[in-house]
């Protein structure tokens, strides 16, 4: 039988993560919360969660993770989804690697080094893979080798929610850690690492995938060889590739290509859709050029900011109106704006109109009027920030099992 797991949550935003490990089981236990916007007076996010969980028993805390962090307690699971900055070591600064100071990723090594839990699951932008442009991979690689460091394995999957049967195509990259004394970690076997990858890892069972084939690209490298013998030369001089999914164990790692594999029952768009919507939601007909303009093909010339110098810019096409009978596209902050990337959907009427902030809440699976405690312009913001909630149900599923092993 599971035992109680004690989370933390960083980053907590409207509490995607505590919304998906409560929806796997009442094991879940938050002890401790953060979420805080810098530069922010208004802070909807934190007060959101806040609503939701404010009477939970947890201590939600809305202050600079910088400030808070030594005030997070023992735990077994720290979770959150922590945004993509620069993580760079470089020794061109006179700190070196002593002068991280402001850069979240050396928040939480800063918590795993004083708290230590048996596990950590964080979520990402697919791109960290390979962040930044200059050097790719390198900001994956600087927290790979901070894990290693610290005593963990690592196992990380790149998901796109839709290909699981979820109603929106959200790629993101997923990180789960391992301490080395669990269990889990002491069971992989870089002698075979693709029996990690493809059969008993953290992912596997939930988020099945076809076996390696020939078409598949693999990688494999030891981020603490002489090579990489300190951050600062993983900073300075990493030089690999992560593909889509790998396992680290004692700073070995291996990294393959995947294909998704899925039969079930797959959500479609118009399957979230509600009944009655407000008339502020539709296409005013004054407006609907501007939208043929933004969502068509384009190429427009352009003049580089401060010069004469003149260029082509081109853009393909968004779909206009969104297809219904399948998922939806990846939510944007911009969501609901007289934007581009907003979806466009014919409603019942056959008029064209946005989604309503109810619908999008539904694309990330949370419920209806998770968001109503802030404005409408935020609701749309925070969802385009948010992550799926099913997939951290299936994951909290995987975590069940591992603590029964335990």
């Amino acid at each position: 039988m599971a035992k109680e797991i004690r989370v933390v949550e960083l980053f907590a935003g409207v509490g995607g993560f505590r919304c998906g490990l409560e929806a796997s089981s009442d094991h879940f236990v938050t002890l401790w919360a953060n979420q805080w916007e810098p530069g922010r007076k208004n802070q909807f996010a934190f007060d959101c969660y806040d609503a939701h969980y404010g009477d939970s028993g947890s201590l939600n805390v809305n202050e600079d993770i910088a400030n808070a962090r030594d005030e997070v307690p023992e735990h077994d699971l720290l979770v959150g989804g922590f945004p993509c900055q620069d993580y760079s070591v470089a020794t061109t600064q006179a700190k070196g690697i002593a002068g991280k100071k402001g850069v979240l990723w050396w928040h939480i090594d800063h918590i795993i080094k004083r708290r230590h839990p048996k596990y950590v699951l964080l979520e990402n932008v697919d791109r960290l893979l390979r962040s930044p442009s200059t050097q790719r991979g390198r900001d994956f690689g600087i927290i790979l080798r901070c894990l290693a460091d610290l005593g963990y394995s690592v196992e990380w999957r790149a998901i796109n929610a839709a290909d699981y049967g979820f109603v929106q195509k959200r790629r993101r990259v997923f990180i789960f850690a391992s301490r080395g004394d669990t269990r889990k970690s002491i069971d992989i076997d870089m002698g075979n690492p693709e029996a990690t990858v493809h059969d008993n890892g953290f992912f596997s069972k939930e988020f099945p995938i076809d076996p390696v084939s020939s078409d598949d690209k693999i990688g494999t490298f030891n981020i603490g060889s002489e090579k990489y013998s300190s951050l600062i030369e993983v900073s300075d001089h990493f030089a690999e590739q992560f593909l889509s999914a790998g396992v680290m164990k004692d700073h070995q790692i291996y990294t393959r290509g995947v294909t998704p594999r899925f039969n079930g029952k797959r959500a479609r768009l118009r399957d979230i859709l509600e009944d009655d919507v407000d008339e502020r939601f539709y296409v005013k007909a004054l407006d609907l050029p501007k939208w043929e303009f933004m969502k068509g093909p384009k190429k427009l010339k352009r003049k580089k900011a401060g010069t004469n110098i003149t260029y082509l810019y081109s853009e393909g096409g968004i779909p206009f109106p969104d297809n219904l009978d399948g998922p939806g596209r990846t939510m944007l902050t911009s969501e609901g704006t007289k934007n581009r990337s907003s979806h466009i959907i014919s409603g019942k009427d056959g008029r064209y109109r946005i989604l309503t902030p109810v619908e999008c809440e539904r694309m990330n699976g949370f419920p209806d009027d998770w968001t109503n405690t802030m404005t409408e312009r935020q609701r749309y913001f925070v969802m385009g920030n948010a992550l799926v909630v099913g997939l951290i149900k299936k994951m909290g599923d995987s975590l069940l099992r591992l603590t029964e092993s335990e």
